[in-house]
């Protein structure tokens, strides 16, 4: 087969196809589908993924393949296949699908060289070429005319590799090794004949006559107390020889995880697991709902069944939400997986995402444990996927290609013919209802695995605490409560529900509030530098000592941020020892683990943070729980508002008396009758469930119908309206009356951001086949005034955020 065909890395809809490109002959052997090439393109040279190999074309003059820029597919024909149902689901380019498989590095622009990994000989026209070098660039293999399958061949058997220099940084470490250069007798003759004040080389060829084996440069000179110069005379001498070895930059020490052994399952885990295990016997697909507290044992059970999945040569894929890739989850997986496990998430550089990516590829390991998007690892053997906190609104990407997570790994179990595990404390309504109905198997774990209370949970209705004097950020309870945990030398867990509520700043005369001059939205305070920020459009000024309105000085900030909160503790109770967690102190690389250890070793009473402590903390120490503002996500223009609440306050109220100490959790709240606060303080998750499906039913909300959201944005106010009216009346005309609302339009919540008017058109259906072929017929249809008027049009197919 010599032609190729090719999906290029344009961004446009009339490009969102495949070109047929030559192949030259050298290229003709080692061409396969997946892997990526530069094609020549109108004038430009560009990359794009090769999809498809065959003998002819349609088309009668042919450009050729410029270059292949892998010797072994980045793609497999499994992620091929997925990142086209990916593009026509979520109705993004095909392009687009395929880059979110891929690691940052395999995106950028860069060079590659070949490294020569074996002192064994090369095949003769490659030992030629590498002419006793370790690493040449891959221009002057070109050049040769040694045949690719040839050299595919050496890196099949790693004898060589490939690196790609991105932008002149080398994506693989390499470390220096020393070794003996000689036989070991004739190195203690020549230190014979070293003379008697050459005491450094006497001490290094001591050390190696003791252990002859290569040892790192680096740890060589700390135990040997010397320096570079000293190896360096003895290697001109030909007595030591030193070479670079490639080590993969492992974000984790792998000697820091101690070896864990399965538990004996309790009998609820017994039943959860039984049927898993039978459907990765049978190699059948089926999605389970592991429902369980807070505690009840859920990772236990992904263990075990991960482990029959090895036994069986296939391999697994864990997600977690990135919040809670903590340290404490990675140590589960490493202790019982030791060095099979690959970890991905946000934290680590792009050489680290890539070492690890490179591992799943060339299958090195056989777990891989991510965010988001570990789902796309190239593994070829899946036994299991596994999703944990299944209802975590991170699991859907919000930006192109808008996918859910859980969707792709549906659709990846369905290809392996593999379980899909989803667990959770508190599941998403969609999720549970599946499961009431059989589209799912239901598992259910209510009791904890220490056959321990769940914490009890006390409202304080802060209403009250005001009507009696008490202005603090504290209730009385929560402040008695504090000091008591503190003198019984036990920990305390704090957290501030910031979402949907910032520090904004108010004029206490005229009441007129600081916004921003290109987004609706009001400025946000930052203490550190005395800044007011936007946080859509980055936008920034300095906090103004007097109201621009009316000139009075009583320009206050407003809300509650964690830095005031801290402040407050350090006013009211002066002795306690506060370690604060926020976007802001988690900053840096490290940050976050750094704090958690801190906390563990108890160098801190109280663990005072936003979202990102309410998951996954496991603290035998920790009784006490403190939920400040409970209530500021209950207001938000949300239909998910109280489901979200609900979720965040049973979360967090686990994370009190999980060991043998009992918890107490105390929620503060303004809205005390709300049902998602008092279900949640019973951890009644079946009430709410029926409770919540009720209004959804009333108001037409999933998982009653399905929605979709479009939104377009335009530089000019009254043009957005327009284009958002015409999309609004071109849906009603095609979709079926009786089963389908369109809504709209309607301004987006935020209406204008980055100087960007937001209208919102939304659909909800029950059936509507030809939905997506009708909103892609309208994205066609303005295409040119995209171009032209810079409007924007986004469509959302499973919208989470409606902000």
């Amino acid at each position: 087969m010599n032609i190729a065909s090719v999906i290029v890395d344009v961004q446009a809809k009339s490009i969102n196809q495949t070109f047929d490109y030559l192949i030259p002959e050298r290229y003709v052997d080692i061409l396969t589908t997946g892997m990526r090439v530069i094609v020549p393109f109108g004038p430009r040279k560009i990359t794009g993924f090769v999809v498809g190999l065959k003998d002819n074309s349609e088309f009668d003059k042919l450009k050729e393949i410029i270059e292949v820029l892998d010797i072994e597919p980045v793609l497999t024909e499994e992620l091929l296949e997925l990142g086209k149902w990916v593009a026509d689901d979520t109705l993004t380019m095909y392009i687009t699908a395929y880059q979110a498989m891929l690691p940052q590095v395999l995106k950028a622009q860069y060079k590659k060289e070949l490294v020569r990994n074996t002192d064994e000989r090369l095949p003769e026209d490659l030992e030629f070429l590498f002419a006793g070098r370790d690493y040449i660039s891959f221009e002057e293999f070109e050049q040769s005319s040694i045949p690719y399958s040839k050299l595919q061949k050496a890196i099949q058997e790693t004898a060589i590799s490939i690196n790609y220099l991105v932008k002149s940084k080398i994506t693989k470490k390499y470390v220096t090794f020393v070794e003996p250069n000689k036989e070991i007798y004739l190195i203690e003759e020549s230190l014979m004949d070293l003379p008697q004040n050459a005491t450094k080389q006497r001490e290094l060829l001591g050390y190696f006559i003791k252990h002859p084996n290569p040892i790192e440069q680096g740890k060589l000179l700390k135990l040997t107390n010397t320096t570079r110069s000293t190896i360096k005379t003895l290697i001109e001498k030909g007595l030591l020889r030193e070479y670079k070895q490639e080590v993969y930059r492992n974000p984790y020490d792998e000697n820091a995880f101690e070896r864990t052994y399965p538990l004996t399952l309790t009998e609820q885990q017994e039943r959860a697991i039984l049927p898993i295990k039978e459907k990765i016997e049978k190699q059948e697909h089926d999605v389970f709902l592991v429902h369980g507290v807070t505690g009840s044992g859920k990772t236990e059970i992904y263990l075990q069944a991960i482990q029959e999945v090895l036994e069986k040569g296939k391999e697994a894929i864990v997600l977690v939400p990135e919040i809670s890739l903590t340290p404490q989850m990675v140590k589960r997986f490493k202790g019982r997986f030791g060095d099979k496990v690959a970890v991905m998430h946000s934290a680590l550089s792009n050489g680290e995402k890539y070492d690890e990516w490179r591992k799943i590829q060339s299958k090195e390991v056989s777990v891989v444990v991510g965010a988001r998007s570990a789902i796309f690892a190239p593994f070829e053997n899946i036994g299991i996927i596994i999703i944990d906190e299944e209802h975590e609104t991170t699991y859907k990407q919000e930006d192109q290609p808008r996918y859910h997570a859980r969707d792709v790994a549906i659709k990846r179990g369905q290809y392996h013919q593999c379980p899909v595990v989803l667990g959770s404390a508190t599941p998403t309504l969609e999720s549970f209802a599946r499961a009431q109905k059989g589209v799912y198997t239901l598992a259910t774990l209510d009791k904890r695995t220490n056959e321990k209370e769940m914490p009890e949970v006390s409202i304080v209705d802060m209403r009250e605490e005001l009507h009696s004097g008490n202005r603090s950020m504290f209730s009385q309870v929560l402040k008695e409560s504090i000091e008591q945990t503190i003198a019984r030398g036990e920990q305390i867990v704090l957290l501030l529900n910031r979402r949907g509520y910032s520090t904004f700043v108010m004029c206490r005369d005229c009441g007129h509030v600081k916004e921003c001059p290109h987004c609706d939205i009001a400025l946000t305070y930052h203490k550190r530098n005395n800044q007011l920020k936007c946080h859509y459009c980055s936008y920034e000024e300095p906090m103004p000592n007097v109201c621009p309105e009316c000139s009075s000085d009583s320009i206050r900030y407003f809300g509650t941020g964690t830095q005031r909160v801290e402040e407050s503790l350090s006013q009211l109770m002066p002795h306690v020892r506060v370690i604060r967690m926020d976007v802001d102190t988690t900053r840096k690389k490290g940050a976050h683990e750094k704090l958690l250890k801190q906390f563990a070793n108890k160098e801190a009473d109280i663990l005072l943070g936003t979202q990102m402590i309410a998951k996954g903390l496991d603290f035998g120490n920790v009784t006490l729980v403190g939920v400040l503002t409970a209530d500021s996500m209950l207001h938000l223009p949300d239909f998910r508002s109280s489901e979200k609440t609900f979720q965040l306050l049973t979360q967090v109220s686990g994370r009190a008396g999980r060991h043998e100490l009992p918890g107490q959790v105390i929620i503060q709240t303004y809205t005390p009758e709300h049902y998602s606060i008092q279900l949640s303080s019973q951890y009644d998750y079946k009430q709410f469930f029926l409770q919540e499906m009720h209004i959804r039913r009333k108001f037409r909300y999933p998982p009653y119908v399905f929605l979709a959201l479009i939104t377009v944005s335009h530089p000019n106010h009254v043009r957005a309206i327009q284009f958002t009216q015409r999309i609004v009346h071109y849906l009603s005309k095609v979709v079926q009356e009786e089963t389908t609302t369109v809504l709209g339009p309607t301004p987006s919540p935020v209406t204008r951001v980055k100087d960007r008017y937001r209208y919102q058109c939304m659909i909800k259906y029950k059936n509507e086949p030809d939905l997506r072929r009708n909103i892609k017929k309208i994205i066609n249809l303005y295409e040119e005034e995209m171009r032209k008027e810079n409007l924007l049009i986004t469509v959302d197919m499973q919208p989470y955020h409606l902000m």
